[in-house]
């Protein structure tokens, strides 16, 4: 039988803690005892070196994404191996096999109808000169009234846009952004819904996931499956290959 065992992806914007290790050992494990049964297993994984807490840590510090990448990337790598961690491929996103594998499953989506472009508004630095995207925002949380990012709300796991948030801030100079127009990809999760559904009901059937991750899935598809960009305005990342889009990069649910 052949196994793929992906694990997930961790940011090379700081050191690894033990939440990240206790998220990524039982893959490892699983990749042993499946090794030891005679199974063709491939197990990979790779730091994200594209992701915006990235580009954070490069503003924060005065550094490129590059230098902040690196570093982590070899860090990661070393605490793996000292850890004892299995990997058959453990990569990263910046590199160019990457690049071009990503690419290609952005025009096939495309080709095969998943993909629209959509115009939308969009939190803008004036300051910073450069449009600000899922975490690059922080303010507050219109559901529950607590601190938020600009992707989701961690107090009450409202999935959230930049606009939703209340006193919104840019993340790297602490201004309010201005309100401007754009244009990215959308993937059309909305189509997925009633597949989606009859998934998890299987899943909580059959027993095969816990409670709690069954009610929050079953919350999060009765709000309905929001279609989302899998593109940004970002200086660094993977390209987007289509004409009109140049400048703009793949966002973290498709680059990973």
């Amino acid at each position: 039988m052949e196994i793929l065992i992906g694990g997930a992806w961790p940011y090379a914007n700081g050191s690894l803690h033990l939440g990240h290790i206790a998220a990524l050992l039982p893959g490892d494990i699983l990749a042993r005892y499946f090794r030891q049964k005679g199974e063709d297993v491939l197990y990979v994984s790779g730091s994200d070196c594209n992701g915006t807490p990235i580009s954070i840590r490069a503003n924060q510090e005065n550094t490129t994404v590059k230098a902040i990448a690196d570093y982590y990337h070899n860090e990661f790598v070393d605490s793996f191996r000292k850890l004892g961690f299995s990997y058959d491929l453990y990569t990263r996103t910046d590199d160019e096999h990457h690049h071009k594998s990503v690419q290609k499953i952005f025009l096939t989506l495309l080709e095969n109808g998943f993909l629209y472009k959509k115009k939308i508004e969009q939190a803008y630095c004036a300051v910073d000169t450069q449009f600000l995207p899922d975490r690059f925002v922080e303010g507050v949380c219109p559901n529950c009234g607590t601190k938020a990012r600009g992707d989701q709300c961690d107090n009450c796991s409202t999935i959230l846009d930049p606009l939703d948030l209340l006193e919104k801030r840019c993340k790297i100079c602490g201004d309010e952004p201005e309100i401007r127009e754009t244009e990215h990809f959308y993937f059309s999760f909305s189509k997925f819904q009633t597949k989606l559904e009859s998934y998890v009901a299987k899943a909580a059937l059959e027993k095969r996931w816990r409670d709690n991750a069954i009610g929050l899935t079953n919350r999060y598809l009765a709000e309905g499956v929001p279609d989302r960009a899998v593109t940004r305005d970002l200086p660094n990342g993977i390209d987007v290959p289509v004409p009109g889009f140049e400048g703009k990069k793949f966002s973290y649910g498709l680059k990973r």
